[in-house]
């Protein structure tokens, strides 16, 4: 298989790139220059927001694209017409974000969306990513693969979620443990997104696929204790009730990384219908392993984990959780 992926040199889109790699495809990576591709991948140079920016992909044929764009869909129409002659099947990259809020538990591929176009000016990321399925389809039609994910951890991570709870813990003492501590939680190893997505890819498979985890593929205690055992500080998890936390002015999913307690946010967050995508030879390594091999990356980098630029920095105020655990 001839791949190209735009994007292709952090997080979803790296391991996409490793993967195809390490299934002997020839692998071209088209992206802005500021990081540098994989070994082993062709880098192609360009900025698609700007004029021209699309210059370097005005030859060449590939199999199959995949396009981890989360702006204005705009970059995704420009991207699918200059491609479409030269292109089998296109996987965007989307979210289940997409879902009208709030979305039910067991919500699956057919439940509502909210209201986008791919004329879409990309402040809003639901629309945005709604915007951008739209403008893959209006281009490529069936041959268009829309990719829901859902929570994305491990390796590679520049958001911020896991690396902060292996870092707070690794830190070691009492840590805030947000209850209920068998809470079950829905997400995705990235190097599971990306080999469900390269599979799919060869199978021409089209529309959208919720892809994420099924319900409970972990739960908050096994996900924070798999990281107390893989720092090896010694670490207290101090289980809290839901409402305490709250009450102390803690947010969940920003504050607590990962962590939503039981409610509306919850069920549209932990509880997506997988069975489609499960149908469809989606694997789920255990929570174990991503939770190792993302400590284990993390101490290669000197200078910690990266952190995208248009997303916030998330992580509990020190001071807050002393003052909540009364330390």
């Amino acid at each position: 298989m001839r791949l190209l992926v735009l994007g292709g040199t952090e997080f979803v889109g790296r391991a996409v790139v490793e993967d195809a790699l390490a299934r002997g495809w020839e692998v071209t990576v088209f992206h802005r220059g500021r990081h540098a591709a994989p070994p082993g991948a062709s880098a192609l140079h360009g900025d698609r927001t700007g004029p021209g920016g699309l210059a370097a992909l005005e030859t060449g044929r590939w199999d199959a694209v995949v396009d981890t764009w989360s702006g204005a869909p705009a970059a995704v129409t420009a991207a699918a017409r200059l491609l479409a002659d030269r292109v089998g099947h296109y996987a965007y990259v989307s979210s289940r974000s997409v879902y009208a809020f709030p979305a039910r538990a067991g919500l699956d591929e057919d439940g509502p969306v909210v209201d986008s176009s791919p004329e879409d000016d990309g402040t809003d990321y639901a629309r945005a990513k709604r915007g951008g399925e739209l403008a893959a389809e209006a281009v490529f039609g069936d041959r268009a693969l829309f990719v829901r994910a859902g929570l994305i951890l491990g390796p590679y991570e520049n958001v911020g979620r896991l690396p902060w709870w292996l870092g707070r813990i690794a830190r070691g003492g009492p840590v805030l443990a947000p209850g209920p501590r068998d809470l079950p939680l829905q997400y995705v190893d990235a190097r599971d997104l990306a080999a469900w997505t390269l599979d799919a890819a060869e199978r021409s498979l089209g529309g959208p696929y919720n892809l994420v985890s099924p319900p409970g593929h972990t739960t908050t205690g096994q996900l924070l204790e798999a990281c107390a055992e893989v720092t090896g500080s010694g670490a207290e998890l101090r289980w809290t009730e839901p409402q305490a936390v709250l009450d102390a002015g803690i947010q969940p999913w920003t504050d607590l990384p990962v962590w939503v307690p039981p409610g509306e946010l919850y069920d549209t967050l932990h509880q997506g219908d997988v069975s489609r995508t499960l149908a469809t030879g989606l694997r789920c390594r255990p929570a174990a392993e991503t939770v190792a091999d993302t400590w284990s990356w993390l101490g290669t980098l000197p200078e910690g984990a990266p952190q995208r630029p248009d997303r916030p920095r998330l992580g509990l105020d020190p001071e807050v959780e002393a003052r909540l655990l009364g330390t």
